[in-house]
């Protein structure tokens, strides 16, 4: 025992005498403290920060000597020897060159920004401190050629360079690797799974295709959000946010925004972080009663007094039908006529709390077995919130609940990594079906067109005492009023009964609720040969990927259980430097597969010549291919959205969808011809039966059957992209910092959403007629008939386009020091979309962003002593959104963010205003109009 003691009290002593105590102080060139500095051990994981006054302390488990290193974002690493125990040292950080920040996405291995291979923009964690922006995602606009659509106060979608609606697809948003975007509907709910502002340590926007090394979804863009590694940032961070929204519409509201980080390394080999942020607010009001073609999305003249009005943000009215007074009235033809009559709808903020509430939780452990760069991880985040996306219809995404988990093995060489992604729709619901529902909850639709046709005939002839007899405009006013007699009235307690009844069912005959159950699986890995090979930089990689569809027949076509299917993808690249170093060749191929679908190579090329020592100026030029997949609902979606059906193009899909029985409007007459009034249309029949939207609205327009086109639509398939870019990156005297891009991008088999429409009766190849010689006719076509009926049905399908569509573009930015150390940026960007109309009439791109846009910032962080201040300015011209909700101009608006802050001790106050003019605008048609957001914050450390 006394041995034991001995040995216990020698290992005691040994572990006491090898624990360094280091102290010390990290300043600018101006000898002025920085916070934040990150301070590591070299070849060790022990580390810590700066506290706000630029001091740190660290207890280091080895004897002098050793080097630490310090490093912070916008300045040089700078190491120091540790020679004895504690010691107090002094490290000076002098300012960085944008060209030295490090990026790690444009070739998955760290590299300086000045040599990327293509365009990047960058965000990282000083720049969110300083932003003027609510919330860091917001502050993402501020980058050059970034859009940010919002969809709600909680929804906000990033675009570059065009082509996306608020669903952008053929963008990509990874966080800590994984792939954000919602698995059943294959794009990222904004920040809803994202990560905690606390927790942010850069942000990497590459604004072109990225198919060559990120597979089939980095198409059009991709983002990384890399958070902060819990060895190198610990201790706990805390921060409080209020403030107000206000706008015309929905008024002021109070908005709360709070959240923690917590992380500690117990040791070299362990170390474990925790995050997380509740926001909640009042959404922005969608209140465009604008008239709207239920079939085509275009504005239409006239207001609510239209028989057949169909108001933008009001639902149940999409519910028409053509009344035929006179067949009604058994009077001959021409003497009351006939009428397109709409239900009377609900308004959307009477369908909807307009709750915006978004919660997130993060937890990681990270493991280190050696104490080495050797680590395993494992992820976990939890979502859930309240938000409103604008897809087909306006979808009120309430209580949805997103997970991810994900095992990571890492070192500087390599990754494995493999995660989860799981999601619950909760209590969402569709707004149009739930007032076509309500609706139905107090009258059938046949019994309120059948009041309304007897209530319009009888004030029309004069049967009504106190209505004048003989105008249309009065007759349609009464006979809405008869109709509408016991309609359900907002807010009243039988309304919110069958409010709350309707959005709990699933059953889109009966309800407006959607079941999404959907999850994916995904697996990638990466080695970098680096450190083997010394000819080149070489690296490999792969990825699988699978998806369960299940949502149980309420947005696919999974009645009968889940649907999977998979993808998978490899990649080689190579780098090398010539020239002594001055140019950097990058070369790299990626095949993917998907099991629809035929593979794919992307393959991209990339130079980059840097002619002065200093590599102060910088030429890149590069081509590369990309491509999308098309995504899990244009293969496998069946959803009647009201004004059109749904259907993906799977060739096994088209089976699986049937629509519900469709009550036919044809005379009573035309019953002795055979025809069915209740039919059911199914996914074979929009593809093989339907006529072009174009050629249909052309026949109403002049009744000439010779106009009607049938809809040849081929299955859908993967587009494809081939982009050339050139760019330049430098310092232009000593202190601009200057960037340039220009590209071209020519698109191949885009993925279009076709509008059909089928009839109900009838081939559209006009074989089968009748002869309506009995009733007043001729040889007729039954599709003709159908037409003429008001017996048909919009399908929207999913396929390509044969057109050529190209788009091009250029960017520039400027950043420098004026007025001494106030930091000033500008940049301009350029967009244009080529595309004859007249080569696919049908075709919407949905291009969807300004041709010109110009943005500026001007601020100093420490314009005297712990005081700083930022100002944001956006301009962007009017320009055309293109959606299946809905097309329209959308407005130019200049807008301008400001924020100021100060800082004491270990805390920062800051006070800012978005859109602080007040300058009101809509992101795009149907959404809400967004107004002014004042807020302060309050951050610990």
């Amino acid at each position: 025992m006394r041995a034991y003691l001995s040995i216990l009290a020698m290992l005691v002593c040994a572990g006491l005498f090898a624990q360094t105590n280091v102290s010390g102080k990290v300043v600018d060139g101006n000898n002025m403290p920085i916070p934040g500095v990150n301070i590591v051990v070299v070849g060790a994981s022990t580390g810590t920060s700066t506290d706000f006054d630029g001091k740190f302390k660290l207890k280091v488990d080895q004897e002098p000597p050793f080097k630490i290193t310090a490093s912070s974002i916008g300045f040089q690493d700078a190491t120091v020897e540790i020679t004895k125990n504690n010691e107090d040292v002094t490290i000076v950080l002098n300012e960085g060159s944008e060209l030295d920040e490090i990026v790690i996405s444009a070739s998955r291995t760290p590299e300086r920004i000045r040599e990327s291979p293509v365009t990047i923009e960058r965000m990282d964690a000083r720049a969110i401190r300083n932003s003027s922006a609510p919330t860091y995602y917001d502050a993402l606009e501020n980058l050059k050629g970034v859009d940010i659509n919002t969809n709600s106060l909680t929804f906000k979608s990033v675009n570059t360079r065009g082509f996306a609606t608020f669903a952008n697809t053929r963008f990509m948003q990874l966080v800590d690797g994984m792939d954000n975007s919602s698995p059943a509907l294959n794009f990222a709910l904004g920040n809803l799974l994202g990560m905690s502002e606390l927790d942010v340590d850069t942000v990497e926007l590459l604004p072109g295709a990225s198919s060559a090394l990120y597979g089939a979804n980095a198409f059009n863009g991709i983002m990384f959000m890399r958070s902060k590694d819990p060895y190198e940032h610990q201790g706990i961070t805390f921060y409080a946010k209020s403030g107000m929204t206000s706008s015309s519409n929905a008024g002021d509201n109070i908005f709360v925004d709070f959240g923690f980080r917590a992380a500690h390394a117990f040791s070299d080999k362990l170390a474990v972080k925790a995050s997380f942020s509740f926001l909640n607010g009042t959404e922005w009001f969608a209140t465009d009663y604008t008239n709207y073609d239920a079939a085509t999305g275009d504005a239409l003249t006239g207001d609510r007094s239209n028989p057949g009005y169909n108001g933008l943000n009001i639902y149940g009215d999409e519910v028409d039908t053509t009344l035929d007074f006179d067949a009604i009235a058994g009077t001959p033809t021409g003497t009351f006529g006939s009428e397109r009559i709409s239900r009377t709808g609900y308004e959307e903020r009477d369908l909807m709390d307009y709750d915006a509430e978004s919660v997130k939780a993060d937890l990681a452990l990270h493991y280190k077995p050696w104490a080495n760069d050797f680590t395993v991880i494992w992820n976990s985040k939890i979502g859930r919130g309240n938000t409103i996306y604008q897809g087909a219809n306006r979808y009120s995404i309430k209580n949805f609940f997103m997970q991810q988990h994900k095992l990571e093995i890492r070192n500087n060489n390599f990754f494995i990594r493999g995660y989860v992604t799981a999601e619950k729709a909760g209590d969402s619901y569709d707004t149009r079906f739930t007032a076509i529902n309500v609706n139905r909850r107090w009258k059938s639709d046949q019994q309120w067109f059948t009041e309304y046709a007897t209530g319009y005939l009888g004030a029309i002839t004069g049967g009504v005492p106190g209505v004048t007899p003989g105008d249309p405009t009065i007759a349609h006013a009464f006979a809405r009023g008869v109709a509408d007699t016991g309609r359900l009235v907002p807010g009243t307690p039988g309304f919110k009964n069958a409010l709350n009844s309707v959005t709990a069912d699933g059953d889109l005959l009966t309800g407006s609720r959607f079941i999404d159950n959907t999850k994916l699986y995904h697996a990638d890995v990466n080695y970098n040969f680096s450190h083997l090979i010394d000819v080149a930089d070489i690296q490999v990689g792969g990825s699988f990927r699978e998806y369960v569809l299940d949502s149980q027949g309420t947005i696919f076509t999974d009645v009968d259980g889940p649907i999977r299917y998979d993808e998978y993808g490899a990649y080689l690249q190579v780098q090398k430097k010539f020239m002594e170093d001055k140019m950097k060749f990058t070369g790299s191929i990626r095949y993917d597969k998907a099991q629809n679908f035929d593979g794919n190579f992307s393959p991209r090329l990339s130079l980059v010549f840097s002619p002065d020592e200093a590599k102060k100026h910088n030429f890149r030029a590069s081509f590369q291919t990309g491509f999308r997949n098309p995504t899990t609902q244009d293969q496998y979606i069946g959803l009647d959205v009201g004004n059109a059906i749904l259907v993906g193009s799977a060739p096994d899909n088209l089976d699986r969808y049937t629509t519900r029985p469709i009550t036919n409007n044809f005379p009573a007459a035309l019953e002795a011809f055979g025809l069915d009034r209740t039919v059911t249309l199914s996914g074979n029949d929009a593809y093989n039966n339907s006529f072009t939207l174009a050629s249909f609205q052309r026949f109403g327009a002049t009744g000439d059957v010779s106009v009607l086109e049938r809809a040849n639509v081929e299955f859908v398939k993967p587009e494809q992209v081939s982009a050339f870019e050139v760019g330049y990156r430098g310092i232009v005297y000593d202190n601009i910092a200057v960037d340039v891009s220009a590209y071209y991008n020519a698109y191949k088999d885009f993925i279009a959403n076709r509008t059909v429409i089928v009839p109900n009766y009838g081939n559209v190849n006009l074989s089968d007629q009748i002869d309506l010689t009995p009733v007043g006719g001729e040889e007729t076509p039954l599709a003709v008939i159908a037409a003429a009926n008001g017996d048909f049905t919009p399908f929207q399908l999913y396929s390509n386009s044969n057109a050529d569509i190209n788009s091009y573009g250029v960017a520039i930015g400027v950043n420098t020091k004026v007025f001494g150390d106030f930091d000033f940026g500008i940049n301009y960007t350029y967009a244009k979309l080529d595309f004859d109309q007249a080569s696919d009439p049908d075709f919407e791109t949905n291009f969807n962003t300004p041709e010109h846009k110009v943005k500026a910032s001007f601020g100093n962080n420490d314009l005297f002593d712990n005081f700083g201040f930022n100002i944001n300015y956006r301009w962007n011209d009017a320009f055309l959104w293109e959606s299946t909700f809905a097309d329209g101009m959308v407005t130019a608006r200049s807008l301008i963010d400001l924020q100021v802050n100060y800082r004491f001790k270990k805390s920062t106050i800051k006070l800012g205003a978005a859109n602080i003019l007040g300058h009101e605008y809509l992101s795009a048609p149907g959404v809400g109009t967004i107004g002014a957001q004042y807020f302060v914050s309050w951050v610990i450390n």
